[in-house]
């Protein structure tokens, strides 16, 4: 496996984005093979795992904490604070919450449900409007002090709320959607991150399974599975994004490679700082996503693929609304 440095950090070219075992995508997955998974990920050379309290809420942190027990300090596991979460029941009000007294108690919960000593990248998953980004950073700056955590990160952050938090508490990566389906980045955080040295770990970047070409029109998801309430997930916008699909295929037909691989394939190629985290359940899919650090594409592939993107229109948000609201502030 190839490595990558988000910041001062070097961690494997790809993670394992680790939430599907748990929630999100239809019921949670089995416990003993999701843990097998992970240490099957970790045998082929992945060293970055992420997770969140959100996540279950706890149950996938705790998964991923007894999952990688064994081989603690050969791995970078990443967990969130910042929504608003009983840590007793649970509970979830739907808002946020980073107030600096909740984001130490939430690290203390996160390390006893990782088994672990230090959070190696605490990020902060949602800006809460409500705290000062400069309190929130400071916050995260003490518990690096403590060596609680090691390094810290946001998630869905807009450029300005970087750049302040930065200078705090030096960011070592953040963490927002990106991938041919979603490319919003590309405008300023890109570049803001290129200048300060701030690595960016892309979620969602197979278009939360569309850009596999396993999905379309006519797929079904479970009642559970947030791409039931997700606009461009509507049956007429996938039929029109299909158009995107075709033009991957097509691309891994040539190389030889599944759409899968040539859509990471993609982000590897856009910054040697780019480090996504594909999530799945299944081996063989865990198996196909690494092989996308040995597809190569040319500066020509690339062009033709950007000619390609120009003539279509994504149709449909990435998030439902009031999602929507809660980032790029």
């Amino acid at each position: 496996m190839q490595t990558r440095n988000l910041g001062t950090l070097k961690v494997s070219a790809l993670g394992l984005g680790c939430m599907s075992m748990s929630s999100a995508y239809g019921p949670a997955a089995d416990k003993h093979e999701m843990i097998k998974l992970i240490r099957a990920a970790h045998d082929r050379g992945v060293t970055l795992f992420d997770t969140a309290e959100a996540y279950g809420p706890f149950v996938n942190e705790e998964l991923v904490g007894e999952a990688i027990a064994p081989i603690r300090d050969k791995v970078i596991i990443a967990t969130k604070f910042g929504f608003d979460i009983d840590l007793d029941t649970g509970a979830r009000s739907g808002g946020t919450n980073s107030r600096p007294e909740h984001i130490r108690a939430v690290a203390d919960a996160c390390l006893k449900r990782l088994r672990s000593d230090r959070i190696d990248i605490f990020y902060q998953h949602r800006v809460d409007p409500n705290v000062p980004i400069e309190d929130v950073a400071g916050a995260v700056k003490e518990l690096i002090a403590e060596g609680k955590v090691k390094h810290f990160g946001l998630s869905e952050a807009g450029v300005q709320t970087i750049r302040r938090a930065h200078a705090v508490q030096p960011v070592t990566a953040v963490q927002s959607e990106y991938s041919l389906f979603w490319r919003g980045p590309e405008s300023e955080l890109l570049p803001t991150l290129e200048e300060l040295g701030i690595g960016f770990v892309p979620f969602s970047p197979l278009g939360a399974g569309f850009l596999t070409g396993k999905i379309d029109e006519n797929t079904k998801f479970d009642p559970s599975d947030f791409r039931n309430s997700v606009p461009r997930f509507s049956p007429e916008a996938r039929k029109a994004n299909m158009a995107l699909v075709a033009i991957i295929q097509a691309v891994a037909e040539r190389k030889g490679a599944t759409p899968a691989q040539i859509a990471l394939a993609w982000l590897l190629a856009q910054k040697p700082w780019v480090v996504p985290i594909p999530g799945t359940t299944k081996l063989h899919r865990l198996e196909e996503n690494l092989g996308a650090v040995h597809v190569t594409l040319t500066a020509e592939d690339l062009g033709e693929i950007a000619t390609a993107l120009s003539k279509i229109e994504v149709q449909g948000e990435r998030l439902p609304e009031a999602v929507l609201k809660m980032t790029g502030l």
